[in-house]
């Protein structure tokens, strides 16, 4: 197959292009500028997509052999992930700009233009397996868990349909991520002890809250309010905007009123409005059920009214978070999520991914909570 690498200029990316090559195929290695301010260099393992790392990319290629492109994409990813990313959090909700990546760049922008260029699939460092659609025979391309659970990244790929998987190389699903930095070191590839980039690519800073605030504007209400207490409705500490705060956090609260029982108090909602936020015991985070849109499925897509349940049936509401049993049903373009273990600190705007066993079924954006012991939605 003629395939193009997608080359970040990490050591998983070199070393997914590198199993393309020995697999026979026919590699192109392609980085993706994606920032329209590109930085000379990354910050420790922060941020990426820099100068630095196209030329880390470069020289994978020249390693390895292979042709080498830069493909500008800053401006869709600026409009596609960036200004969605400020849509969302303009809306009040918590998005998950990696899936949207994943869904509107990586796997739209780039397999498009490589497929319009004779290309026949593109090959990727992302931790998942896929497995079957062998043979011609028509059988779906399952999506499945990488064997390294702790770098397993099906989560974010939980975006992609069946056309998409059957255009997408996983070459790393097989490998933990010490035997890849290994192999990267026998290979020659000097990307081999390169960390890993953490947090959001495109604020590398970390500074999140900052961030939103010099970009939003006036778009959304930042203004300062009070905190709280869920149970009684005292108030027991003042922020200073709601972008700083998320659901589920427990740091940086600043409550000058400690709970009765000494405890620790965690965001249980935010009102960007009102600028109200509400603070309770951990417990209180409980959400029983959910309520989720935009579907995609990763297979055939089940029919309205379809009911997905069993013993194998889970679902996985963060990158890296646990797995819940649960029940889902499919009503109109809604998924309906029961969760038979209740999960915390859930939010409007993530993504509930659906697996069977350690296949992907599809997944959703969560619109909605709730919180059956409370009998409170948000």
């Amino acid at each position: 197959m003629r395939v193009v690498a997608a080359l970040s200029g990490g050591v998983d990316s070199a070393v997914a292009a590198a199993r393309a090559v020995d697999a026979g195929h026919e590699v192109t290695g392609v980085h993706l500028a994606l920032s329209r301010q590109r930085a000379q260099h990354r910050a420790g393992s922060r941020g990426c997509c820099t100068i630095e790392d196209a030329g880390d990319a470069r020289r994978a290629a020249d390693v390895l052999g292979i042709p080498f492109y830069v493909w500008d994409l800053s401006e869709r990813f600026h409009d596609d992930v960036v200004e969605d990313f400020l849509d969302e959090y303009a809306a009040g909700r918590t998005p998950n700009p990696c899936l949207r990546c994943n869904e509107r760049i990586k796997f739209a922008a780039v397999l498009e233009r490589a497929l319009a260029l004779g290309f026949d699939a593109v090959a990727t460092g992302h931790y998942a397996r896929l497995v079957g659609g062998d043979g011609g025979d028509g059988g779906e391309v399952e999506l499945h868990r990488a064997v390294d659970a702790a770098k397993d990244q099906s989560y974010v790929l939980g975006v992609l349909d069946q056309h998409q998987l059957r255009h997408s190389l996983f070459p790393l699903g097989d490998t933990t991520k010490p035997q890849v930095r290994a192999e990267a070191e026998r290979r020659g590839l000097r990307v081999a002890r390169k960390p890993d980039s953490h947090d959001i690519c495109f604020i590398p800073d970390g500074d999140t809250a900052g961030w939103l605030r010099e970009r939003l504007g006036d778009r959304a209400p930042d203004v300062p309010g009070p905190i709280l207490d869920d149970a009684t409705g005292e108030q027991v500490g003042a922020h200073d905007g709601t972008l700083g705060l998320t659901i589920g956090q427990r740091r940086g609260l600043r409550l000058g009123r400690p709970a009765p029982d000494g405890r620790p108090r965690y965001v249980l909602d935010i009102e960007p409005v009102s600028g109200t936020v509400r603070v309770g015991p951990r417990e209180a985070l409980a959400v029983d059920g959910l309520v989720a849109g935009r579907a995609i499925w990763a297979g055939a897509a089940p029919d309205d009214g379809a009911v997905l349940d069993g013993d194998d049936l889970v679902v996985q509401l963060r990158a890296h978070g646990a797995a819940h049993r649960a029940r889902a049903t499919v009503d109109g373009p809604l998924l309906r999520v029961d969760l038979l273990e209740p999960a915390s600190g859930v939010a409007p705007g993530q993504a509930v991914v659906v697996y069977r066993g350690s296949r992907v079924v599809g997944s959703a954006t969560i619109e909605s909570t709730v919180r059956g012991s409370a009998g409170a939605s948000s």
